[in-house]
């Protein structure tokens, strides 16, 4: 969700190169910018703040990757029929449901010129197939850069440890935390009481 994530975001955008976005939260980023998103699940009354946030990453030289493809069914149900359309043309009795195989693509070559993924969130419906195909192929691309010695990649919060565990890949990342709402609280920037204690205590 964009509304749990908003800290998160604007403090990431000044300290990343790079922020793929997929999932529920980049159908409101493609509703923000006009573009049709069918009976997608969207945080629509926070258009105006996921503009902001692409302002900011702009400013701050973050580029913002949100999906060129995806994979569209009429129910959330696992097994529907389901179909590949541009990421700009959902038909309108169609809901978004996972990354299709160019924005897939993309991030793997993008991932390839990072020396370190800070990872949160699945990119599709993982828990019903087929809509765990995104999460899955990407998560096992960055498994495989962390094993080759080329990426250091961090994982946690929220159902990033569920997402990576259905890919097999949760034991084949440099770091995943399990802390959910304390790792997300750290990548926004915020003190945690527990290491600001340690830290006094040092």
């Amino acid at each position: 969700k964009v509304s749990t994530k908003l800290d998160l975001l604007g403090n990431l955008v000044g300290k990343t190169d790079k922020l793929i976005i997929g999932g529920g939260m980049a159908n409101t980023f493609l509703h923000a910018q006009g573009i049709k998103i069918g009976k997608s699940l969207a945080e629509k009354d926070l258009a105006a703040t996921a503009l902001e946030i692409l302002e900011k990453a702009k400013a701050a030289k973050c580029a913002v990757l949100l999906p060129i493809d995806v994979v569209v069914a009429g129910e959330f149900k696992a097994e529907a029929a389901n179909k590949v359309v541009d990421a700009k043309a959902c038909p309108d009795d169609q809901m978004i449901l996972d990354v299709g195989p160019k924005s897939i693509e993309l991030y793997k070559n993008e991932l390839a010129g990072c020396a370190t993924v800070v990872w949160n969130g699945p990119l599709g419906a993982f828990e019903m197939k087929p809509f765990d195909t995104g999460t899955v192929a990407v998560a096992q691309e960055v498994a495989r850069l962390t094993a080759a010695g080329k990426l250091l990649s961090v994982a946690g919060g929220g159902d990033t440890v569920a997402a990576l565990a259905a890919a097999g890949v949760e034991e084949k990342f440099s770091y995943v935390s399990t802390a959910g709402g304390a790792f997300l609280e750290w990548m926004e920037g915020k003190a945690l009481p527990g290491v600001a204690a340690l830290i006094r205590a040092a």
